[in-house]
């Protein structure tokens, strides 16, 4: 098979334990708008842009707790300017929400988490 000609990410799904809950972080903390409706649990609810999407699904049974380092979805990133990573320190932290920092050498970044443990990562390349 010849490979296939993929023009970008689309959207991120994840399945959340309260979807209205969710709904409300990545509104408040990410700033993403609403694009879409969920009217039904398996209906997903878009979170911002395509490129910069997540689409909300209400989980139907609550995972155990993943272990650090395990396998599965390690983080969802985000590319930001340079200015854009510490207006989300201040941000994050006026919200009451952990994060870290760090410096890659040719990048920089915040991780923090998603009311369901999600690791998000705001990153600029701009160094």
């Amino acid at each position: 098979m010849t490979s296939l000609d993929l023009q970008r990410l689309d959207h991120v799904s994840l399945n959340v334990s309260d979807r209205a809950r969710s709904i409300a972080w990545y509104r408040d903390v990410l700033g993403l708008e609403q694009r879409g409706g969920g009217r039904r649990d398996d209906w997903p609810v878009f979170m911002g842009a395509f490129g910069a999407c997540i689409a909300l699904f209400q989980a139907e049974v609550v995972s155990p707790e993943r272990q650090h380092e395990s396998t599965g979805l390690r983080h969802i990133a985000f590319m930001v300017g340079r200015d854009e990573v510490d207006r989300a320190k201040t941000h994050l932290a006026e919200r009451g929400v952990e994060f870290r920092s760090e410096d890659h050498g040719n990048s920089h970044s915040v991780y923090f988490s998603d009311p369901d443990g999600n690791v998000i990562e705001l990153t600029t390349y701009e160094v």
